[in-house]
């Protein structure tokens, strides 16, 4: 008689290690970063670092849990969280803290955080449970109305006062969307409608404004990506600052520690800016490492979604792929000036509680789509 073949689940451990040995190398250059500032304000050169530590390690043990879990337990709070995430985003709107001129947080007491990240999560769970209802009909015009009508009134709410993640929420839809339809072709054309954008930035961009569409610090910025060295004192500092700190870098950088525009010529450096450190102090070689890692991250994120059990896990797998890739590359332009300054963080890497806190979310959502991957042994 036949012996029966043993199930065992999979985990993903080079994906683990791959989330641990960034969030450890982040930390290392929050440190690096903003321990000069961090000593000046609060004269605790590890204030900025400790902080991060502490959500870092919250948030990794939330990941682990939430790896154990079944992932189809996620569809059965999307509409809550759907209607969660606009009630949020209205009272950011309305009482959000205002810092440089722009509501992006909520708080309670000494305690803060951005809705924006948790709108992301919810995005990717309720278009993947609504695309997996929807099966085959996902090709029809109709349906993909359907996921833009659910994604842009949060896009649009987001966009208010935080333009980037409107940007980044869009891209993710528009990835799992792409993923999901068999027509590839007007995918395609409207990434050749956003490369025009890009080219054709200034006409648009006034048009727009004249439009009362684009607020004027928005097009400050677009002016400022188009000639920097207009606004050295002004707009343009922060851009040619980390360009600067680019340029010094050369191919092995300067040295763990040893940058100079950290020293409060770069504003903030640990946050938006901080690929400018990393390029200056590790030079070319940290920063192609850097963007290496990145890519073997996706790697494993395209590998577990081809073998995920079910279209949900796979397009759950594909939103959080689509989320870490475009903001990885966004960061990475806006540092270089390629696109206008937009305000992005580096997933991991930046400083920011509820960004990594909600990140470790994801990862755990990955991975609990990992471990139910089944081998037979």
């Amino acid at each position: 008689m036949a012996k029966k073949k043993k199930v065992r689940r999979f985990y993903d451990y080079s994906l683990l290690f791959t989330i641990i040995f960034l969030t450890i190398f982040g930390l290392i250059m929050i440190y690096s970063a903003s321990s000069y500032t961090a000593q000046i304000k609060y004269e605790n050169a590890g204030f900025f670092m400790v902080k991060q530590a502490k959500i870092a390690l919250g948030g990794f043990f939330l990941m682990i849990i939430i790896s154990k879990m079944d992932y189809h337990w996620y569809s059965k709070f999307a509409v809550f969280a759907y209607i969660l995430s606009f009630i949020l985003m209205v009272a950011v709107s309305l009482f959000g803290r205002e810092v440089n001129g722009k509501r992006r947080w909520l708080g309670f007491g000494s305690l803060s955080f951005q809705p924006t990240e948790l709108v992301k999560i919810t995005l990717i769970v309720i278009l993947a449970t609504v695309i997996t209802l929807m099966g085959r009909n996902i090709n029809r015009l109709k349906a993909v109305v359907v996921v833009i009508l659910i994604t842009l009134p949060l896009a649009g709410l987001v966009a208010m006062n935080n333009l980037s993640s409107g940007i980044i929420i869009c891209g993710i839809a528009f990835v799992m969307l792409f993923i999901a339809c068999k027509k590839k072709w007007p995918f395609f054309m409207c990434g050749i409608v956003g490369v025009s954008g890009i080219i054709f930035a200034a006409p648009i961009a006034h048009a727009l404004t004249a439009m009362k569409i684009l607020k004027p610090y928005q097009l400050s910025r677009i002016n400022v990506w188009l000639n920097p060295e207009a606004y050295p004192s002004t707009g343009g500092y922060q851009v040619l600052q980390g360009l600067y700190a680019i340029g010094s870098g050369g191919l092995v950088g300067k040295g763990l520690g040893e940058s100079i525009q950290k020293l409060g010529f770069v504003p903030e450096a640990q946050n938006d800016m901080i690929f400018s450190i990393i390029c200056e102090e590790l030079g070319l070689f940290g920063a192609v490492s850097v963007i290496l890692i990145f890519l073997f991250m996706i790697y494993r994120f395209m590998l577990i979604a081809g073998n995920a059990p079910d279209l949900f896990g796979a397009l759950i797998v594909v939103g959080v792929m689509a989320h870490i890739a475009i903001q990885v590359i966004l960061n990475i332009a806006v540092v270089t000036n390629t696109i206008p300054n937009t305000g992005i963080t580096l997933p991991f890497i930046s400083y920011g509680g509820t960004s990594v806190l909600f990140l470790m979310i994801e990862m755990g959502m990955v991975l609990s789509v990992a471990n139910q991957i089944k081998l037979e042994k």
